[in-house]
């Protein structure tokens, strides 16, 4: 059988989105924007999604703006976030996304800001308290930090950074891709800028996502042209991934509670059937821990293989799909920014196991008896080596 443990960086999409979306495929294929029939019908479709996402997030319409994913969303926050308002001061960590990176980074090269990196701990929790610190002492400032991290599956408090960061006037913009479906965010209460949704997270569709932002602040789009999103980002809407994006999170949404049950108990019997099997084991940031954490992460480090055999390899030659970290930097041939910032030791092999609502025990248990042979054949080949 083949299994598939990594959904961080994408799931399979549900069927139940599909049957929404397959209509605007087809029949209801208009292009919003016209006035006809057909485009009325779609920008109902449109209108109706945003409704949804809205609703879930206990925000109105005018909040919620498509894009074509959570880079698009996290870049277009930034930009226009940092721009609007000629903020000079960037905090962020170290372990953001590098949708988020990157951007802020570019802006500094630019030398339109400088960024600041949270003091975190050994296993990347960060300081609150050096983030006062900061606002206190300078100017308004945007504060960019993730809600659930996509490597080591930190949860951050981001409700208490979003109280500090009101009671200083900073703009606190949240990546919640990893998280957006697993957890309820209440917007008013939050009181956050921006937050991001990409539909592929949560048994979507791929190209399609959403963000949110506080009606306070006017975007100014990546994508110039047409009066679409509010005049906020052109171009013809994905009529089919929109309709399936609002479907994918109504649904995850409504089986919230019993999705995150079966979550914690995959991934704590995996933790535990690891550590019994395999000597040295040990996980990254909290993603062994009971609190704090995502549900649907779990980081390992194994032992070094003197081998050189890559367990990831093993794994997908005995049809088991897991990763090394982000999916977005598998080709890029760099080590994790995430593990780096961590002081990881590279020279031990490091694998992330994530899960979702369609794994099974069965899974679980088969992935962690093919992981743990790879160590009993490197044991008896030390052996053999030693006699011989």
């Amino acid at each position: 059988m083949r299994i598939y443990l990594d959904n961080a960086a994408t799931t399979p999409l549900n069927r139940e989105v599909f049957l929404a979306m397959e209509p605007y495929l087809f029949e209801n294929f208009g292009n919003p924007s016209s006035s006809h029939f057909h485009g009325r019908e779609a920008r109902v479709a449109i209108e109706q999604s945003r409704g949804i996402i809205a609703d879930l997030l206990n925000a109105t319409p005018r909040h919620i703006v498509f894009t074509s994913g959570g880079s698009e969303a996290d870049n277009t926050a930034i930009l226009s976030g940092i721009r609007a308002h000629n903020i000079r001061l960037a905090i962020t960590t170290p372990f953001e996304h590098h949708a988020v990176l990157h951007t802020l980074k570019a802006l500094e090269k630019n030398g339109e800001i400088r960024i600041v990196y949270l003091q975190h701990d050994e296993r990347g929790n960060i300081s609150l308290a050096h983030l006062e610190q900061l606002l206190a002492a300078n100017e308004q400032a945007f504060v960019s930090v993730m809600h659930g991290n996509n490597e080591i599956g930190n949860l951050n408090d981001i409700e208490s950074i979003a109280a500090v960061c009101r009671k200083y006037r900073a703009v606190f913009h949240s990546d919640t891709v990893q998280s957006m479906g697993q957890y309820r965010y209440d917007t008013p209460s939050l009181n956050v800028d921006f937050l991001v949704g990409s539909a592929h997270k949560f048994h979507g569709p791929k190209g399609v996502g959403f963000l949110y932002r506080n009606t306070a602040h006017e975007l100014q789009p990546l994508i110039n042209g047409g009066a679409q999103e509010y005049k906020q980002r052109a171009g013809t809407e994905n009529v089919t991934g929109i309709v399936g994006l609002a479907k994918a999170l109504e649904i995850a949404y409504r089986n919230q509670s019993a999705n995150q049950k079966h979550l914690v108990k995959l991934k704590e019997r995996m933790i535990f059937k690891l550590t019994d099997k395999i000597q040295g084991i040990s996980f990254n940031g909290n993603s062994a821990q009971n609190h704090g954490t995502l549900n649907s992460v779990l980081s390992v480090s194994l032992p070094e293989l003197q081998s050189g055999i890559s367990p990831l390899h093993y794994l997908d030659q005995h049809q088991i799909s897991a990763s090394g970290g982000s999916a977005c930097n598998s080709h890029s041939g760099a080590g994790s920014h995430v593990l780096s910032a961590l002081g990881y030791d590279f020279s031990r092999p490091t694998l992330r196991f994530s899960f979702s609502r369609y794994n099974t025990e069965e899974e679980i248990d088969y992935a962690v008896e093919k992981l743990a042979s790879l160590y009993i054949r490197e044991s008896l080949l030390e052996t053999t080596e030693a006699y011989s």
